[in-house]
């Protein structure tokens, strides 16, 4: 491991509270870039979680008489 730091404050007074703030600031935004991308997404399918509802119900069918066919699978 290299002993130079990470960061290095140049001006000012910081509080303990204040570099830790900045160090989980910075820690979340290496650590969001070292995810590698949802492969779903960056082809534009969608989930299955995302389309689930197109198997929840089968498609409305208006009609006389149709209410009373909707209470029957």
């Amino acid at each position: 491991m290299s002993s130079e730091p990470i960061l290095q404050v140049v001006r000012g007074d910081p509080t303990p509270e204040e570099l830790a703030a900045v160090v989980a600031v910075v820690t979340a935004r290496l650590s969001a870039a070292a995810v590698p991308a949802d492969p779903d997404r960056a082809s534009g399918r969608a989930s299955d979680w995302a389309t689930y509802w197109r198997h929840a119900r089968r498609p409305l069918h208006p009609g006389p008489g149709r209410w009373r066919a909707s209470a029957h699978p």
